[in-house]
């Protein structure tokens, strides 16, 4: 963030001052909110937590170096508090445990208050530019793309793994400083009315919509709120702003209707101004395809994983040329990016041969589709096809949807030929994929349900052989990864594993 005074912050989150000795002590490091990341000149955040409450390490984090904590109530050291005024903030979509006095609602709205000053002040002097992204699934990995490609333009901020929500957003904005050259943020939604809030936070001059699909549809209720609410983002956008939108995706296109930004549709639609043709993929279902601009074509050889990332990558391309960066400069960035967020399309193999594709961070039926596809890309490729497993958990957040979805996800397994799925759960999702899977062909024992993960370490430790490839995949809250790592990490059983490495 900027540099501001204790003074200056409290007017701007329209708090007041306790405990402060000195109202000009500057803030002029980062902005924290877990106490063990303090550092020198640091502001930290006291919000309420699962096992424990901010304020009661208040004292420690000025202890640390902080120079005062943004709090909903005095705690004996330096401190700016904000009243709990639940009534005045928006429903959110990050849930506070313990928040019952309304005391986090309170500081996280003073956060995001300061972060809108500090990218203000940024963006009027004409040194930051705010891409914002936004869509059902890829977000992560298109956020990554894009702090590669914008690199080599000036220093940029992105958020670590998929800090999307109304405390990582701002937590975010506010890592860009009088340095910073573009400001990159995934922006999530759990209801209406959520990406425009973050929106408010850090208004974007460039914003991209990947997709409208199923993640979250049971907050939503249906496909058509949740494209409504992803076209917060370039209802949001200046007249003298960028709208990227896909084109292969009729509810995405029909949003250049809802901006007075210029819009620039990317896809393989042969209406899109950014296309992808020729799109191949080499024997660990990293794309390659011919790109085509308004500034001229090139071939690109993506080094991340899954057919699917080609429009991320379009995307991607699309901000970079806004941005000004050369066709050459682009293709060369775009093969150098990697998975740079933990759990997304890495993969690894074992030195025993066995491939460890661990996507298990979070899951939707678009994504789980996207991945299984890789899967299975890369089981088939090279002179001897590979035995493919898909170790699949629930997909949260479906609402009603979610036993369908599930049961689709199993068919797809059969019909994409996948040598062994493995579920790992015993609710009704769980069984209706497993179902799915066995109804729609004559698979017996090649589609097993699992009761937990332990279960499916102890099978996969039995049956699993080198040259195999396994797809590990789940909603974040099943915690699949703790398989990924089992089988990356593990000692080699009879010979079949070893130590690993990325590939590359």
């Amino acid at each position: 963030m900027i540099e501001m005074t204790l003074r200056e912050i409290a007017d701007v989150v329209g708090g007041t001052l306790h405990d402060v000795p000195d109202p000009g002590v500057r803030v002029t490091g980062s902005v924290e909110f877990d106490s063990r990341r303090i550092g020198s000149g640091d502001l930290f955040l006291a919000l309420p937590g699962e096992r424990s409450d901010g304020h009661d390490w208040a004292a420690a984090a000025v202890e640390a170096g902080a120079v005062a904590v943004l709090a909903a109530r005095p705690v004996g050291v330096p401190a700016i508090v904000v009243a709990p005024d639940p009534g005045s903030v928006p429903s959110s979509s990050v849930a506070l445990a313990g928040d019952s006095d309304g005391s986090g609602a309170a500081v996280l709205a003073a956060l995001a208050a300061l972060a809108r000053a500090s990218v203000q002040r940024l963006t009027a002097a004409g040194t930051l530019t705010v891409v914002g992204v936004t869509g059902s699934s890829g977000k992560t990995s298109t956020k990554d793309l894009l702090a590669a490609v914008l690199a080599p333009l000036g220093p940029v901020v992105a958020p670590p793994g998929s800090f999307n929500n109304e405390l990582g957003h701002p937590w975010t904005a506010l890592r860009a400083d009088a340095d910073t050259r573009f400001l990159v943020l995934e922006m999530s939604a759990r209801g209406p009315g959520h990406i425009a809030a973050l929106a408010r936070v850090a208004p974007p001059t460039i914003g991209v919509v990947l997709n409208v699909g199923t993640a979250h549809l049971g907050e939503f209720g249906s496909r058509e709120a949740i494209a409504k609410t992803k076209g917060e983002l370039v209802e949001a956008l200046p007249s003298s702003g960028l709208a990227v939108l896909n084109a292969d995706d009729p509810q995405v296109a029909a949003m250049s209707t809802r901006t007075t930004a210029r819009v620039v549709a990317v896809g393989q639609s042969d209406t899109a101004d950014v296309r992808a043709t020729d799109i191949r993929l080499d024997d660990q279902a990293r794309p390659g395809f011919t790109l085509h601009t308004p500034a001229g074509s090139t071939p690109i050889q993506l080094a991340v994983h899954g057919e699917h990332q080609v429009g991320n990558a379009l995307s991607a391309v699309a901000v970079a040329l806004e941005c000004g960066a050369d066709l050459d400069t682009i293709a060369a960035s775009l093969s150098g990016a990697r998975a740079a967020s933990a759990r997304r399309m890495d993969v690894r193999t074992t030195a025993a041969g066995v491939t460890v594709v661990n996507d298990s961070y979070n899951a939707n039926p678009d994504s789980v589709r996207a991945a299984l596809k890789a899967l299975v890309t890369m089981s088939r490729a090279g002179d001897k096809p590979r035995r493919s497993w898909a170790v699949l958990g629930e997909m949260g957040e479906l609402g009603e949807e979610s036993v369908v979805e599930h049961d689709r996800i199993g068919r797809l397994a059969v019909r994409l030929d996948v040598h062994r799925l493995v579920v790992v759960g015993t609710g009704r999702p769980s069984r209706a994929m497993h179902q799915g899977a066995v109804m729609e062909g004559s698979w017996g024992e090649e589609s097993i349900l699992v009761p937990d993960i332990g279960a499916a370490i102890a099978l996969l430790d039995d049956e699993v052989e080198a040259g195999d490839v396994v797809l590990v995949k789940a909603s974040k809250s099943v915690g699949l990864w703790e398989v990924a790592e089992h089988l990356i990490t593990s000692e080699p059983s009879s010979g079949r594993r070893g130590s690993t490495e990325a590939v590359e």
